[in-house]
């Protein structure tokens, strides 16, 4: 049986002289105590000091921590999904009117904030081919905007895990962007708060305002006005999401709407609906998936075809924004055809469930992130 090592046992010897306070030497036993856990045995001629490294040095490395200025970190950025999404009117400012349930899901980039010695310049970079890396990029765009609603002349430099693809009709980018922004407050010690921050971000995305509420909100407008909502699902049901190699554009989607077109049910009903008996298909409403589908055929026989295959495992099957991503909820699991059909085999795959945050945190990354494609495992790109 293993027994605990003894402490560690020094003997110094100094003379009384040695305790005085001169300009060419000095020593106390207190310069010890941020290192050491001793006692102090002295005698005319001796001092031994006893101490356990083990007691103190784990609290060194949180001490130094917490003095030091936060300098670096490391973020989760999730994507979101949209339940339902029903678009209202066409303002006179060209953007459309809509009311939303959107929520955040596990998929998500990282991202790393450093701190740079530069004082005119980000620098960003990423994993993936096809991402702009220069002022283009929401990151960029968000950290200009937090510099000029502050004053703040920190600069930084970024690096961009890419897993959620775009293009998707998940937010990936506005994400980037609301993390961006929170990354930036509390590397500047916190100057403002998370209402500003969410407040300011409307200005560079209209869902950008959605990740600075805690994962679940209805959201109108032309997506920045957003009512926080308690989480209306299970936090761990299963959703597959399937995205066609070809992206949908959102102007394109839109310049396709006809309103005429778009459904007639009040959106407060499907939210009642939905926060009263959760998920189902007709609570799924996208009155994006009409003029989707005309930009992207193959994004309508994807959808008709997991209908079909699905068999009932799914609770609802839609697409989420303005694609071109397919959710399936109430499975991790793609229908067969995806993995046997050479016309599906560079589709990006992955498993989500929803998540939330708690106030005054960030999202935490999931234990384990499964973004996969399908059975080729080719590589997807993300242009």
């Amino acid at each position: 049986m293993a027994t605990a090592s003894p402490p560690f046992i020094s003997t110094l010897n100094f003379t009384h002289s040695s305790f005085k306070n001169t300009s060419s030497s000095s020593f106390s036993p207190k310069l010890l105590r941020p290192l050491l856990s001793f006692s102090v045995k002295a005698s005319r001629k001796q001092v031994e000091i006893v101490f356990d490294p083990d007691e103190r040095l784990n609290k060194i490395g949180d001490d130094v921590d917490k003095e030091a200025p936060l300098s670096r970190l490391k973020l989760f950025s999730p994507c979101k999904i949209n339940v339902f999404l029903r678009i209202t009117g066409k303002r006179e400012d060209g953007f459309h009117d809509l009311a939303s349930l959107f929520h955040v899901i596990s998929l998500g980039d990282t991202i790393k904030f450093s701190l740079s010695p530069s004082k005119s310049k980000d620098r960003l970079s990423t994993n993936v081919q096809g991402v702009p890396v220069d002022g283009r990029n929401l990151i960029i765009k968000a950290l200009n905007l937090y510099r000029k609603k502050t004053g703040s002349n920190r600069f930084f430099w970024i690096h961009l895990d890419k897993k959620v693809p775009t293009g998707a009709g998940l937010g990936g980018g506005s994400s980037n962007a609301a993390t961006a922004l929170w990354a930036a407050n509390q590397l500047n010690g916190g100057l403002v708060t998370e209402k500003e921050l969410q407040d300011w971000s409307s200005e560079i995305g209209s869902d950008i305002p959605f990740f600075f509420s805690h994962g679940a909100a209805y959201c109108t407008g032309r997506g920045e006005i957003v009512q926080d909502l308690p989480p209306p699902f299970p936090i761990d049901l299963p959703m597959v999401l399937i995205k066609p190699r070809e992206a949908c554009s959102t102007a394109e989607v839109y310049k396709r709407l006809s309103l005429d077109q778009t459904s007639n049910i009040n959106p407060l009903t499907l939210l009642e609906n939905v926060t009263s008996n959760g998920v189902s298909q007709s609570i799924c409403v996208n009155d994006l998936e009409p003029p989707a589908f005309s930009v992207l055929p193959s994004l309508k026989r994807l959808k008709q075809r997991i209908i079909a295959s699905g068999r009932g495992e799914y609770d609802a099957i839609f697409m989420s924004g303005s694609g071109s991503t397919i959710v399936g909820i109430g499975s991790p699991d793609p229908p067969q055809f995806i993995y046997d059909d050479e016309e599906y085999k560079n589709v990006f795959l992955s498993e989500a469930n929803f998540m939330t945050r708690e106030a005054n945190e960030w999202y935490k990354e999931p234990a384990s992130a499964n973004a996969t494609t399908s059975s080729s495992e080719s590589r997807m790109d993300f242009q």
